[in-house]
């Protein structure tokens, strides 16, 4: 889930850091795979609060999937009863496959982790989130060297963690 963020400059930072810490940990992970005996795929996903059960995400989706032919009338029907479930977010995951081994990789918690401070993927709800302010000049422009820096690091870590050969 994405973290939160408390006020209007935080929120602005990160407009402003996340497309490039993005566009950064892409490009890291392509020459971490050149490397690498894993081999990686991009796949688009649905994130879903973590409470949401099986019956209601199939019900959520068979609703979006019939507003897409319904009249004015029935679409004002279903966005009312939308409105009252939980909705996925859209995310983009890396899967890595080596022989039987899989790792599924989430790319905007990583870009996350990339963004702030101290920010945990396994607890990102937890409390509101600080933006690492060392990803930004003095100017409010990003600091590409030290977003390079510090993305390539990161990945270099996950590729670091990843299952030995089994």
């Amino acid at each position: 889930m994405p973290p939160k963020i408390n006020n209007s400059v935080a929120w602005q930072q990160a407009e402003i850091l996340m497309q490039p810490a993005f566009i950064r940990v892409v490009d890291n992970i392509r020459k971490q795979l050149d490397v690498s005996s894993w081999k990686g795929t991009y796949h688009d996903v649905l994130i879903w609060p973590a409470s949401t059960t099986d019956q209601t995400k199939a019900i959520v989706t068979q609703l979006l999937q019939e507003i897409e032919t319904a009249t004015p009338e029935q679409a004002d029907d279903i966005k009312e009863s939308l409105s009252r479930l939980p909705m996925p977010h859209p995310g983009y995951h890396l899967r890595l496959q080596r022989q039987e081994q899989q790792v599924n990789i989430d790319l905007w918690e990583l870009c996350y982790q990339v963004c702030f401070l101290d920010y945990s993927p396994e607890n990102p709800n937890s409390a509101s989130v600080d933006i690492d302010t060392n990803l930004i000049d003095a100017s409010g422009e990003v600091d590409w060297l030290t977003l390079e820096a510090k993305t390539k690091d990161l990945v270099e870590q996950v590729f670091a963690n990843l299952p030995e050969q089994g």
